[in-house]
């Protein structure tokens, strides 16, 4: 099906570590988006990566990351802004963000940027995370949604830290209906689930998600796996892999890039089965992803995740 478009955002992370006893961070290039679309390249697909990237050098850095991943940015344009700053903690494999730079560079893209071949040309498009809470990069992944041709995917990625209140929860709540009503799959997590529909069990948030007009659902829980809700088929768990988890970072972004890397490969599964096996490889992805640090440096190849869980 020809490539993939993620549209989204690119920024560095400062990972909170230890050096010599000393607390320190350590600089990892990261962003949901920026996530999915070298987990896609790392797993054969062909992707561009359509985005603003600030002027300085740890833009520069981004650029060269994305290249050498083979991730293509031809979509990609530069805005008169430092790079936007993600600063993680962590207490256990789970990390907290909190974000810096205002305005953020990753929130300049316009409507008017997009390169609407590219994006009508594109055999999946993948829009979401937290770009979707700034209104020209909204404008933006709206005229994508427009204009593909393609199976559309989405991602909300909620950064709680990121709203600035119960108004802007309702606000978000109501995009991600808008975009699940044209999407070919929907991904949450169960934190995603549980913010946006507090008090509703991950199997009904799953059928809310095709009521309101996905085709397919898909509610990852962590190590307890995912929840899958089909045409034709009532809500299914599909459970993760056993793994030795040192870090959770880019783990779900690694499930989307699994399914849109396959999607990209055979289409849509014609059968709810065909969905609960592509689930379950992409929780194998994320597993292999959760034994190693960092996120987007740690997306494996399809070989790669052959090996850790044949047999």
């Amino acid at each position: 099906m020809g490539y993939a478009v993620v549209l989204g955002e690119a920024l560095v992370d400062l990972l909170d570590a230890e050096h010599d006893g000393e607390p320190v961070y350590r600089q990892a290039i990261g962003g949901g988006p920026l996530n999915v679309a070298v987990g896609v390249a790392r797993l054969g697909g062909d992707v561009q990566f359509v985005g603003s990237l600030g002027d300085d050098v740890l833009a520069g850095r981004i650029r060269a990351f994305l290249g050498n991943a083979g991730v293509g940015l031809a979509g990609a344009v530069t805005v008169p802004a430092p790079t936007a700053l993600a600063v993680a903690t962590f207490a256990g494999p789970e990390p907290d963000f909190r974000f810096y730079g205002e305005p953020p560079s990753y929130g300049l893209l316009t409507a008017d940027d997009l390169d609407a071949d590219l994006v009508a040309g594109a055999g999946v498009l993948y829009c979401g995370s937290i770009v979707l809470l700034q209104p020209p990069v909204l404008a933006a992944a709206r005229r994508a949604w427009s204009l593909a041709t393609g199976l559309r995917v989405f991602d909300p990625n909620v950064r709680p830290r990121l709203l600035d209140g119960p108004a802007a929860l309702a606000g978000l709540r109501e995009v991600v209906a808008e975009f699940a009503a044209g999407a070919h799959l929907v991904k949450l997590s169960t934190a995603d689930a549980a913010l946006l529909y507090p008090g509703e069990p991950v199997e009904g948030v799953a059928a809310y998600l095709r009521e309101l007009g996905a085709a397919t659902a898909v509610v990852t829980l962590g190590a307890a796996g995912a929840v899958v809700a089909t045409a034709g088929a009532d809500p299914v768990r599909v459970p993760a892999p056993k793994v030795r988890a040192v870090d959770a970072t880019g783990a779900g972004d690694s499930v989307m890039a699994a399914l849109v890397a396959d999607l990209l490969v055979d289409g849509e599964p014609v059968e709810p089965a065909g969905w609960h096996e592509r689930v379950a490889f992409a929780l194998r992805v994320a597993g292999l992803v959760c034994e190693s640090a960092g996120g987007a440096t740690a997306m494996p190849t399809r070989a790669e995740v052959l090996r850790r869980f044949a047999g």
